[in-house]
Formats: structure tokens, sequence, C-alpha cells
């Protein structure tokens, strides 16, 4: 079995992104020469997410507007922000939208379902992350 690994940085401008990395995940597998096996795709850190569905601007407005609803950024409704961050919405904001993702590797393609493509969620920009993509397989 033969494994992959490579780093995706993002510095976001806005405190809440959604940027569609599908291709950049296409591009590792490429390079990894898998044909049959498993994409790991996650962010390493605890206020980011990676996520699959559909790329659609409307459907991304409709998640902004929902986690700001359920977990609104003020600063003064969560004990977490005794530490010194602000930043105690955007923990909960990733625990809802889901750490990681793993797709199945298909004769060398992403084995993807209609529609679906990879998002990279960023609930505390503005600052350097890095998501990982660990391929392994045959």
């Amino acid at each position: 079995m033969k494994s992959y690994r490579k780093e995706l940085w993002f510095e976001t401008s806005t405190r809440i992104a959604f940027i569609n990395i599908t291709s950049r995940v296409k591009e590792a597998l490429r390079e990894s020469g898998i044909n049959e096996g498993l994409c790991l795709v996650s962010p390493m850190h605890i206020t980011a997410s990676v996520f699959i569905n559909d790329n659609e601007s409307g459907l991304h407005r409709d998640y902004e507007r929902w986690l700001e609803e359920k977990v609104p950024h003020d600063p003064s409704l969560y004990e977490h922000n005794r530490t010194g961050e602000e930043n105690g919405d955007a923990h909960i904001k990733r625990q809802l939208m889901g750490r990681e993702v793993v797709i199945a590797v298909t004769g060398g393609s992403l084995d993807f379902g209609p529609w679906e493509e990879v998002f990279y969620g960023e609930f505390d920009g503005c600052r350097k992350k890095r998501v990982l993509i660990k391929i392994i397989g045959e």
C-alpha cells in the first residue's frame, strides 16, 4: 500500500469563508499515483471545517446565515472567550459543520455522487491555516 501527504494553506480576508478545494484535492490524487483507496481531507485547526456539498453560492450564504443565527459571533456569550480569545463561536460552528471528509478513490478518481464537491469552511479567519490531504491505497 502507498500513502501520500500534502498540505494546503489558506488565509482568508474574512472571518467566515467557504472555499471550493475540489480541484486541489483532485490534483493531490493525481500526484499520489493512487488508483484505489481512500482520501482524507482534514483541517489542521479547531476553528475550521472540511465538508462535502453542492457548489451553489446561495447554499453557502444559507450556511453562513444559519450558523450566525444559531451561534452568533458575540464574544460575551461564550465561556471559552474568558481565555483571552474571541472565537468560542468558531469552535462550535466547526463542530456543526464537521471536521473532515473521507472520499473513496476508484479508478484514480474521487468517487463522488452527483453535485458533490469538497469545501474548506473557515470560521475564525484572517490568519494562516492549513488542510491535510492524506491518500492511502494502491
